[in-house]
Parts: C-alpha cells; structure tokens; sequence
C-alpha cells in the first residue's frame, strides 16, 4: 500500500496500516531541504535495509520513516515535492493494493489520483477531499474509468474502488460533540445521526439505563485529575471498548458510552440557522441611541399633554399642535396665550434635540445593515453558547455541525479570507474578526457566559493561549483543544486538569481521529464514522457479510466479539438498490430525502446473518483490521 501526504495524517495512516492491518506500506512525503522533485538519501545499511523492504527503489531514492513512536515502526520513504507518474511508478502504483492521497491540496490529489486510475485500473484509491460535491463526481469518474479500463473488474470490487473521504467531515462530529455537555458522539447513517453519551455510574438502588447497546466502559480512573482519559496521548488506564453484558454488570462505579438514541437528521433543509425570530432592534441601535429616543419621546408626551391641559381643546388636536412644534412646521403662537407660548419654546428645544438622534439611528441602521450582509456581531446578554476559535476547513465543517444540533456559536477568526466565514455569513453566525492573542477578542466573545471553547486553529500555542485566557476568566469554561502533537496535548491535558479540577478539559488531534477512516477505506470497506472514547477510538462500519466467516450463519449473538466488533443494525435494502454511501446519502441529495430509512436496528440476538447482509457494526480498530482478512479483500483474482 502507497501513502501520500505532507502532513501528520499521512504518518498515522501509514502507521494504521503497518501496526494494525500489518500491510506493507511505502510512504510519499515532501522533501525536507533543498529543490527539485526527490532528494536522495546518503547510502548505508539503513538506505539498503529500506531498499530490501520495499523491493523495487534504490538506495538513492529511498529512506526509512518512522512512522509511530510506541511502537517504532519502520517503513520506506520516498521524498518528492508532488505524486506525480513518474513518482507514482518508482513507490510501485502497478503492483500496489491500494493508494491514499491525503495531501491538503485538493488539485495534487486529483491529479495524482487521474494518474494513477490510468497506471492501474484496479488500484483502490483512498482520496482526501474538501469538496464534497466535486468528491462525488470524481468518485463516479474514477470508477467509471477503471470499469472501462478493465471490464472484467468485479461489481462489488468497484464499488470499493475509489473513495473520497473529508478529515475535516470525519472528525467534524467528536470535535463538536467534545464541547456538548449530555452529547460526546455523533454519526450519521443512512440519514439518521447515531448518539452516544457517557453516563456516569448509577447510585445505589438504580437501574443502569443501556439505551440501545454499551459501546464501552470509562476509564477507573476518570476522576483523576492527573490521569490522561481527555486527551490522545498514551496512558496505563484506558476504556475498556465493546464489552459484553455480564462484564457492564460486574464493572460497578465505572461510567459507560451508551448508543442512547437514534434521531432523524435534518438533511432536507440547509443547517439551521441560531436567530431569534424577527430584527432585534438591540442588533440595529446602541443601548445609548436607544435611551436617547425614550427620553425624546417621552419629553415629547409630557408637553402633549400639557398643550392639552393648557389650551382645554381635545388630545388629539393637542398632540397634533406638539409634533408641528416639534418638527418647526407650525406657526408662531403670537396671539396665543402665554401657557401655549411656553409650551411651543420648549416644543421647539426638543426638536432641535431629536435632530442629531435622527442622524444618528440612521448611521447606526445603515452601519447594521451593511454589517448583517456582511458578518454579525455577537448579540448583548448572549450565554451559554460556544466560542469556536478557527473557521478553517475544520473549523467550517464543526460549525456546521454546531448548528445543525441547535447550538448557538460565536466564532474568532483572525483571517478574513477564511473559508469558513462565508459558512457563518450566509447561516447569520456572530462572528469576531481579531487575533485571540490581542486584548479584548475574547471578551467580544462573550467567554466570560460561555458554555464551552473549542480552539481548532492550526497552531498549537494559539489554541494553548486561547485556553490558558478562557480559563482565567472562567475558570470552569468546558476546553477542547485541537493539537497536533501528542506528547505535548497529554502534558497540556494534565496540566489544565490538575490545575481545574472541575472543569472538562479535552486535547483532540484531527489527523489521531480521521485515520482510522482512512485506514478502513483502505481495506476497501466503508466506515461511516469514528467516535473517540477518551484516548481511544471506536469505528462505525457498514461490511458486507458474505466472505466473513466470522458474521456469516452466524446469529447476531454469536457475531458479538467482545472488546472487537458488534452487529447494531441491517440494511433490508434489496442488493441491486443498496446505497453505495450510507453516510453521506441523504444529507448530499444522492437519494431522496423522504425516503424510509432501511437500517433496522435493535436486531434480535437470534438472527442469522446472510450472505447477501449489509451490516452496521461498531468495532475498534484492532478489531476491523482482524475482522477484514486480506484474503477477502484482494482486488485481484
């Protein structure tokens, strides 16, 4: 297998592929120094013992990358600006399984994965993807390409052929539901998003509440300030994934992640949209202006009803007479009496006084309004909400994940040409434009009656910074983190844990969630989502039965391996008819919206699994790279 990336998700995937799957890999990154398209490595036993691994470089070409540090896993390395053939040809593209592209630019990977379609027909391609829409129509490119390259390719072998995935979509849902108290995961599936929640351990004399299924046990040590369950780190204590019945019931005092509910997702409309129904006038006037016209109109009142008082006639007339004054259009009272005088003098002052607020409200509405097509600011009295700080391709994808579960949001960028601020214009969303590090962002925020910050910029100290800030204004703000390095978010984690104790404090790599997707594809089945429990992840993956002997004639209870994989849910869909992406159909408009889910869930442990089953089953990784044997996912024949 061939891994190509400049970034931290290519290291882990190859490091997925190697340690869990046990596959062979040859990993493509940019050249560290210098110019052109390879850098060649100095020879030595290091350079041949690369050379023997992979079979077909030479020592000129190729290096050994260490790919994860516990264990040490080494792999070849082929250094090269761009995947381009020539590249492709020398990492083995001919005779390789399969292929991931998982660099940042959306252009190299399509490039590179049109050449590669071209190199080999039957190649499985794994492709990292911003553009959803562009991802569908390349995916069906691909595919047709390899079915007309190689007629004889196996129906069920292209289905899997080609693969677009998103690391921001994939790891969208646990960094939103990270900052959501009572929601930790969420996946969606054939248009439903599944829910999992922690519950804490039951009192005395209670019934434990399993929902639909356990998915696992909490750390021991969960209470522990210095322990490592919040962040990607390693640690001695971890959860205890997928366990069976009568482990759940003799685990007393420990939390659980519970598959609680499955709701309806709301695919057939755009996100929701966090605004209060009509046009606050709060959000078009200064409290100032506004207090000004009060005191106007109410001087305005007072000398209504002394004309009318003064001069007997009727109200009406009188508050007539008053707004003519006011407005300088009525004729001097010379013949009056000296009351109605008076009143027209004082009338008059008035006016000249509503004349500047007049100006003043119409430069604050036009300021407003401009500012409403533009970018909104975060309304007075707002709380509870969640500051998200970063509207980069992560950051567009959680805040539409956000408000897609009803969560109001105000989000920091300090670039104005991010991507995700055209998201939050056009969906209303109060936006603060403004280095975090510069006094006063923050606070514009509204950190201090926030509910929760999620720091998802790609700079380790600006996240750090923006949490150490968040915190000393309120010390119990619920933190999420988006680091990189993980030595460093495991030391930060149990920092901020044992310094606030009682707040919730989380640590979250974006490439340590996604590869678990990417390294399923790989293996050619689909994953429809990860979910992180504490410093390990759980996998949601949709697996044809027939081939598997471990699910096929088997009931669901036998199918059940504990701490490896369980059976949730079957698609009744007919074979013919089945969606190609269980994940992505509904909310891409691939099929209608109104059309009834085919996911059945809550199977009876006494079903036997067929064939020609579609399955959806939560495994941990470990688990999904044993129960996916290379025998039965080989392309060829």
């Amino acid at each position: 297998m061939i891994v190509c990336g400049d970034d931290a998700l290519a290291h882990r995937l190859a490091a997925e592929l190697r340690q869990l799957y046990g596959e062979p890999v040859t990993l493509v990154v940019p050249q560290r120094t210098g110019h052109g398209a390879r850098r060649p490595a100095s020879p030595g036993p290091r350079g041949r013992r690369t050379s023997a691994l992979l079979g077909r470089m030479t020592p000129a070409v190729a290096r050994t990358a260490v790919v994860s540090d516990e264990p040490a896993v080494d792999v070849p390395l082929l250094e090269a600006d761009e995947p381009d053939e020539e590249v492709l040809r020398e990492a083995g593209v001919e005779r390789a399984e399969a292929l991931a592209l998982v660099y940042d630019d959306d252009e190299i990977n399509i490039r590179a994965a049109l050449t590669a379609r071209r190199l080999n027909p039957r190649l499985r391609l794994v492709i990292r993807l911003y553009n959803r829409k562009l991802g569908q129509h390349l995916e069906a490119l691909l595919d047709q390409a390899a079915a007309v390259a190689d007629p004889g390719i196996d129906p069920l072998v292209l289905d899997a052929s080609t693969t677009v995935l998103s690391d921001a979509d994939t790891a969208a849902p646990a960094l939103a539901a990270s900052a959501i108290a009572g929601t930790s995961k969420v996946v969606q599936a054939d248009g439903l998003l599944l829910r999992a929640v922690e519950r804490t351990p039951p009192g005395r004399g209670q019934v434990a509440d399993e929902g639909l299924c356990t998915l696992a046990l909490l750390s021991s040590t969960v209470n522990d300030p210095a322990g490592s369950e919040g962040s990607d780190g390693s640690g001695t204590v971890g959860p205890q994934l997928l366990p069976d019945a009568r482990t759940v019931a003799a685990a007393t005092g420990r939390g659980t992640v519970v598959l609680e509910a499955i709701a309806p997702a709301s695919t057939s409309s755009p996100a929701r949209r966090w605004r209060a129904p009509g046009v606050p006038l709060g959000s078009l006037f200064s409290r100032r202006l506004l207090w000004s016209v009060t005191g106007i109109g109410a001087a305005a009142l007072g000398l209504a009803v002394s004309s009318w008082l003064a001069t007997g006639g009727s109200p009406l007339h009188a508050g007539y007479l008053t707004l003519l004054d006011l407005f300088a259009i009525d004729d001097p009272a010379v013949a009056e009496p000296a009351s109605r005088k008076v009143i027209q003098l004082f009338t008059g002052l008035i006016g000249l006084l509503l004349l500047p607020v007049l100006v003043a409200g119409v430069l604050e509405a036009l300021g407003a309004f401009r500012s409403a097509s533009a970018l909104r600011r975060p309304p007075r009295g707002l709380s509870g909400h969640v500051v998200l700080l970063g509207l980069g391709k992560v950051g567009a994808r959680v805040l539409a994940r956000l408000l897609e579960l009803g969560i109001p949001v105000v989000c920091v960028e300090n670039d104005p040409q991010a991507r995700g601020l055209t998201l939050a214009r056009r969906l209303h969303v109060p936006v603060v434009l403004g280095d975090v590090a510069q006094e006063g962002v923050l606070e514009a925020a509204r950190i201090h009656r926030a509910h929760a910050l999620l720091a998802l910029t790609s700079s380790d100290t600006t996240n750090l910074e923006a949490a150490l800030y968040a915190r000393s204004v309120k010390p119990d703000v619920r933190v999420s983190m988006r680091l990189y390095d993980d030595d460093f978010a495991t030391a930060v984690y149990r920092t901020l844990r044992a310094a606030h104790p009682d707040a919730v404090t989380r640590s979250r790599s974006v490439s340590h969630l996604a590869a678990p997707a990417f390294g399923g594809a790989m293996m050619g089945r689909q994953i429809l989502g990860a979910i992180p429990v504490e410093r390990k992840v759980l996998l949601f993956a949709a697996v044809e039965v027939g081939g598997h002997r471990e699910l096929e004639g088997r009931t669901v209870a036998e199918a059940f391996r504990p701490g490896s994989w369980r059976v949730l849910a079957l698609d009744t869909s007919a074979p013919d008819h089945r969606t190609p992406d269980l994940a992505t159909a509904r909310s891409t408009g691939y099929q209608p919206a109104d059309r009834p889910a085919d996911l059945v869930w809550e199977l009876p442990d006494g079903y036997t699994l067929q064939a020609q089953d579609r399955v959806v089953l939560a495994a941990t990784r470990r688990g999904l790279a044993e129960l996916l044997g290379r025998r039965s996912l080989s392309l060829r024949p």
